[in-house]
């Protein structure tokens, strides 16, 4: 092993891994530190298995209404085996992983990194000094737990893919991305799911309807939700945990889940000591082309605290790679980020919601309510929602807002268009595909209603 070096990456998640193998692409001496498995978050604990499981859980949907179609179905579920496939497939996609790094010639290193200095890193377990010109931290997060009594007893999106069985109910607390999905994913695989939220409804931040809308939907699948609400203390009763509420309710649950939000991973790393700036949380400072306060050491994807999204630090750990060891400067845009939430129903958005849209002047709303095509020859009373904001006479699209299948592929489409600038009229001129729920972007005649002067007209 060499220890001096072009480029030291600390954490080989999605972001430093794109950035190892562009920068050694471009000729540097590269070499990438990680502690636990190559592939990081997404790949190990986060996205990919997230994804496989939300498949899983999605089955007990189609067998709901497989009947109406004229299918009798009996079906039973192991979780032994969900696991035992999903390690198979993370451990291919860790091997891939490793192979395109050692293609053009990063040199992986297995061990904790400390940065001691603007141009020097020390290997925990083995010791060593490694020199470099440039640092890039890219050490992702980690999923917080609150200072409350118990909280031990509590598992985090770590340890749920790999519970040795699956329990018989489950209290899941926050109302975010990973817990929405967290309990479809329980709900859908016969677990008794309860969601605990402090606030009056899951998912702030996302366009109200569309908040409303999975609210109905998760209900409709069982799932109890528990609002403006929170977890005093964890204790053991048993083979379960007991739960004393801040109301003073107290019960038990077969296990107790906290999605309350994630923390960068920077405690322990050394960057404070040798100069380089940190938000309150701990994420790294750093400029549009991912500098820090250090010219030296660099940091992309969730330890920046700005879009904690696969996509968002594969593409700063690329434009990374291009500022620094290819002579282009690039910087990445956060203003235009779909993303999707796999929840069942599911959503997919880009742009701005109805309430911030309202802020920014006259805007037309055009909204879609209907019952997806799937289950319309059952019971199931689940709505479809489509929403396009734009500014007002058929101006520029502002935002996209869909609930339900097939959400996150929509919006991935939409997504092109959007970051093109177009147009209402532009949607217009598209020639529908019916039938299909995506039809309905680009057949709508007249908005729902308006905003004007930010005072809303109609609807």
């Amino acid at each position: 092993m060499s220890t001096t070096y072009d480029l030291v990456v600390i954490g080989a998640g999605s972001g430093g891994v794109r950035a190892a193998r562009m920068a050694a692409s471009f000729g540097a001496k590269v070499a990438i530190v990680e502690e636990y498995r190559v592939g990081g978050t997404c790949v190990i604990r986060g996205c990919v298995p997230k994804k496989l499981y939300v498949y899983a859980s999605r089955f007990h949907d189609q067998f709901d209404v497989a009947a109406s179609f004229g299918w009798s179905v009996e079906a039973s579920f192991d979780w032994r085996t969900l696991v035992d496939n999903k390690e198979k497939e993370i451990t291919r996609l860790e091997s891939a992983y490793v192979a395109n790094l050692e293609k053009p010639g990063v040199e992986i290193i297995r061990d904790r990194a400390v940065v001691t200095g603007p141009n020097s890193v020390r290997l925990v377990g083995q010791g060593t000094e490694l020199t470099t010109r440039y640092i890039l931290v890219a050490t992702g997060g980690r999923p917080n737990k609150p200072d409350i009594a118990g909280a031990e007893l509590a598992i985090t999106s770590n340890e749920a893919f790999d519970l040795p069985a699956l329990p018989h109910s489950i209290l899941i607390a926050g109302g975010g991305y990973i817990a929405v999905e967290f309990a479809t994913i329980f709900a859908g695989l016969g677990v008794h799911t309860t969601l605990i939220y402090r606030g009056d409804c899951i998912m702030r931040g996302f366009d109200e309807d569309l908040r409303r809308g999975l609210e109905a939907g998760l209900i409709e699948r069982g799932v109890k939700l528990i609002y403006q609400t929170t977890i005093d203390s964890l204790a053991r009763d048993g083979s379960d945990v007991a739960v004393t509420f801040s109301d003073g309710v107290t019960a038990p649950y077969g296990a107790v889940m906290f999605a309350i939000g994630r923390s960068p991973n920077t405690e322990g790393l050394g960057l404070d000591q040798v100069g380089v700036k940190l938000h309150s949380d701990g994420a790294v400072a750093v400029d549009a082309w991912s500098q820090s306060s250090v010219p030296s050491i660099y940091a992309v994807g969730d330890v920046t605290g700005r879009a904690a999204l696969t996509p968002v630090a594969i593409r700063e750990g690329w434009y990374f790679a291009e500022t620094v060891f290819n002579n282009n400067k690039m910087a990445v845009d956060h203003s235009q980020i779909p993303t999707a939430v796999f929840a069942d129903p599911e959503l997919g958005v880009i742009g701005l919601t109805e309430a911030e849209a309202a802020t920014h002047g006259d805007i037309d709303v055009y909204l879609a309510k209907f019952r997806p095509m799937m289950n319309t020859l059952s019971t199931r009373t689940e709505r479809m929602i489509l929403k396009l904001i734009t500014e007002k006479d058929g101006g520029k699209i502002l935002g996209c807002h869909i609930l339900g299948p097939g959400a996150a592929e929509m919006i991935q489409l939409v997504a092109i268009p959007m970051g093109m600038g177009a147009t209402k009229a532009d949607f217009d001129r598209a020639m529908a595909l019916h039938p299909s729920a995506a039809e309905e972007l680009v057949t709508f005649k007249a908005p729902s209603y308006t905003y004007r002067n930010c005072e809303k007209v109609g609807g």
